[in-house]
């Protein structure tokens, strides 16, 4: 973006003068290919919904910006943008100019922490609040007759003395929130808060000076007592809010053993590249994902699977960044940096999810942006319609246009969806299963139909080759071709071969066929029976490829692969839920019948290629139904983006690129059921969090127009209703598998 794209734009958006140089933000921007670019910001300053939709409206205006997204209970805004790495600087001088601190998500702050600043200013103003009310309680109990206007006039100006730098230290929280939105021409929800603090603080210091009885020191510190009680708790309860998505930032950092030669030394996993050799010790993380060279150990890999039962691992094999090497040191080989290793791609699917929109974020957005003309038009009307209608003295009506603007909260409607997202998110991603779409959950919450592949999601995935024909040169053939294709019965004839593969010219994949390549100039083909195999052949329920070599009679290869595990169980649990199963597969008949029979659902369909799948999910949409597709990422994937909502079993390797919603580890379909248990209660989370800050405004903002509520119990109520939404959120921690 050009610098003269940001001069002509509105107020809010122009850098401000500082004599710091704004820190340099393209180094940390991520490429995602064809000129498009993202980077994750920390975002300080963020208090409510009304800050996120100041930002979000401030981005959506500036050039190249393809999406811009704020979540308020981790503090994080994610960026997206066309053109070059250089905007990322652009960008953050137009949330800076608003106010806002920015430090790219991947790096810690050396600021001190928000929630311990917040605990000093609550020791302060509590320390204040025990004093002041020890004067206090003489002059609630005794009038101005009794005591006489010199002593109480000295005891106001005691509790001015206490009360005022009190007051101007401990209410810095609010008041430079509110002063860097004010300065940046925009509100937030702290705005109304400190002309609350400054207006009940005026009005006492003016009727002291004039020996005046509306003197309201006491409640003015206690009032900001227990705000500040209410912004340590919500941050604090945010705070667990991220702890899923720190912890796995946490993996990402330190140093790992890199071996060159015969000598070993440390290097910070941030600047581990493709090639190097690390020594893994028995008891350390693994820094990225790497292959064994040598050695045999266990790992822990419940970060990636879900499952806790130790994995071995031996020479040749695979392992992941962030699972843990139990039992004995092993030497690998890097495979990918440590920014695009499976805990990064984890990592970023978290983020994706808790960044999206989904249809209640949209509903608190467009309530945040009433919240500030609303209130401040409420004790504007409380405040003249009292002194006018009311005839009441101004003092009191203006303590009624106090407790308005104190008691009017919108946090909790803002926090009513992200901190339910981000606990389910989190409560799901560690059992294995990942969450892409940021409204999957509110999809998968509403469905009442299933529809399952066969290969790979009802069945385990991983066949055996179990028998092939008596020709010498046909498992060589047969792996040479299956070796271009990720289906899982060519993985298997792959494994199985242990001859050199054939140099074949232009192969070619027929999307739900097979493949076909040429080799001597004949033409080769392997795949389906209807494709390429022999039709009037017995039929069995095993699963099996036909190779045909050009005018040779077509040989047939037969697999093994067993249904997972759980299997029966989760279909019999999804169908007592009063869920339609369906089996939507490519094999055939015979095959998918056994396996339907065996799992006992009654809705199935073979030898379906993938536009048949497509249109037997266009058919139940239209029908009425809310369709669960479950299929492999790859192969399935014009049937995943037809279903209302579609979850995927997939190796760590094929996470980001899979289209589904929701991508599950582990060898186990009790991923199914989990998610859509979480996406059931979570989306019943949010609608009782919107209703509980529906109600609680509905309630509290007449009672105070009313002028049947004091500042003090404003204060008190006002963090209530957000402690109260976060709270009901924390229950999906007690959620059992």
């Amino acid at each position: 973006m050009q610098q003269a794209a940001i001069s002509t734009a509105p107020a809010c958006h122009r850098k401000i003068n500082t004599p710091d140089p704004l820190p340099r933000f393209a180094p940390h921007s991520e490429s995602l290919g064809n000129g498009r670019y993202q980077l994750a910001f920390q975002v300080d300053g963020i208090h409510c919904a009304r800050c996120i939709w100041a930002i979000e409206s401030a981005l959506a205006k500036a050039d190249g910006i393809t999406n811009a997204r704020v979540n308020m209970s981790t503090s994080r805004l994610l960026i997206e943008w066309q053109g070059s790495a250089a905007q990322a600087d652009d960008y953050a001088a137009i949330v800076q100019s608003l106010g806002y601190a920015l430090t790219p998500a991947n790096i810690t702050p050396t600021a001190e922490p928000q929630d311990k600043f917040l605990l000093r200013c609550v020791a302060v103003a509590g320390f204040a609040m025990g004093n002041i009310m020890l004067l206090s309680v003489a002059l609630w109990s005794s009038d101005q007759t009794l005591m006489g206007i010199a002593t109480r006039s000295l005891f106001h100006w005691a509790s001015a003395a206490i009360a005022l730098p009190t007051i101007a230290y401990a209410g810095r929280p609010f008041f430079r929130s509110a002063y860097a939105a004010l300065s940046h021409r925009r509100t937030n929800m702290d705005v109304p808060i400190s002309l609350a603090l400054i207006l009940s603080c005026a009005m006492s210091l003016f009727e002291t000076i004039h020996h005046g009885e509306h003197a309201y020191f006491d409640s003015a510190v206690m009032l900001l007592f227990f705000l500040l009680i209410g912004r340590w708790l919500d941050a604090r309860a945010r705070g667990k809010a991220r702890e899923n998505a720190t912890s796995l930032l946490s993996m990402m950092q330190g140093t790992a053993t890199l071996i060159e030669g015969t000598a070993a030394r440390a290097i910070a996993i941030k600047d581990l590249r493709e090639g190097m050799r690390l020594h893994i010790a028995a008891g350390e993380k693994i820094p990225t994902d790497a292959i064994i060279e040598s050695g045999s150990s266990e790992l822990d890999t419940s970060l990636v699977t879900g499952e806790t039962t130790p994995h071995p691992v031996s020479a040749g094999d695979t392992i992941y960044g962030g699972t843990i090497n139990l039992s004995a040191p092993l030497i690998a080989q890097v495979q990918k940096p440590s920014d695009q290793s499976l805990l990064a791609d984890i990592v970023r699917l978290l983020e994706q999810a808790e960044q999206g929109r989904a249809r209640y974020v949209r509903l608190a957005d467009r309530a945040a942006k009433l919240y500030t003309p609303v209130v401040h038009t409420l004790a504007a009307s409380a405040f003249a319609g009292w002194i006018i209608l009311g005839g009441m003295a101004w003092q009191d009506a203006l303590l009624i246009a106090v407790t308005t603007l104190i008691i009017t909260c919108p946090c909790a409607l803002a926090l009513a969806v992200p901190v339910v997202q981000v606990l389910a998110t989190g409560w799901l991603m560690k059992r294995g299963i990942l969450v892409k779409s940021g409204d999957a959950l509110e999809r998968l919450a509403a469905i009442d139909s299933v529809a399952f592949d066969k290969t790979g999601t009802l069945t385990r995935g991983t066949p055996t080759l179990l028998t092939q024909p008596d020709h010498p040169d046909a498992l060589q053939l047969a792996a040479s071709l299956a070796v271009h294709s990720r289906h899982p019965l060519s993985l298997a004839l792959c494994a199985a071969n242990t001859q050199s593969l054939l140099p074949l010219t232009a192969p070619r994949e027929e999307t739900g066929c097979g493949i076909e390549a040429r080799w001597q100039g004949k033409w080769l083909s392997i795949g389906r029976r209807s494709w390429c195999g022999d039709e009037s052949a017995p039929i069995d329920p095993l699963q099996e490829l036909w190779l045909e070599v050009e005018g040779s009679q077509p040989l047939r290869f037969t697999f093994s692969d067993p249904l997972r595990d759980d299997a029966t169980a989760i279909t019999q649990k999804l169908q007592a839920q009063s869920l339609t199963l369906h089996i939507l597969s490519g094999d055939r008949a015979d095959v998918v019948i056994d396996v339907a029979n065996t799992l006992r659902i009654p809705h199935y369909r073979a030898a379906c290629l993938p536009a048949d799948k497509v249109r037997i999910l266009e058919q139940l949409r239209t029908s009425g139904h809310r369709v669960l597709m479950v299929g492999d990422g790859l192969n399935d994937a014009p049937a995943l983006a037809e279903a209302s909502v579609s979850m995927s079993p997939a190796s760590g390797m094929d996470i980001t690129q899979n289209t589904a919603d929701i991508v599950f580890q582990g060898s186990r379909l009790a991923p199914v059921a989990q998610a859509l248990t979480m996406a059931r209660f979570s989306t019943r989370l949010v609608k009782q969090n919107f209703a509980l800050a529906i109600g609680y405004n509905c309630i509290a903002i007449p009672l105070a127009v009313a002028g049947y509520v004091t500042p003090l119990v404003a204060a008190i109520a006002m963090s209530s209703s957000s402690l109260l939404v976060i709270l009901n959120a924390f229950r999906i921690n007690r959620i059992k598998d």
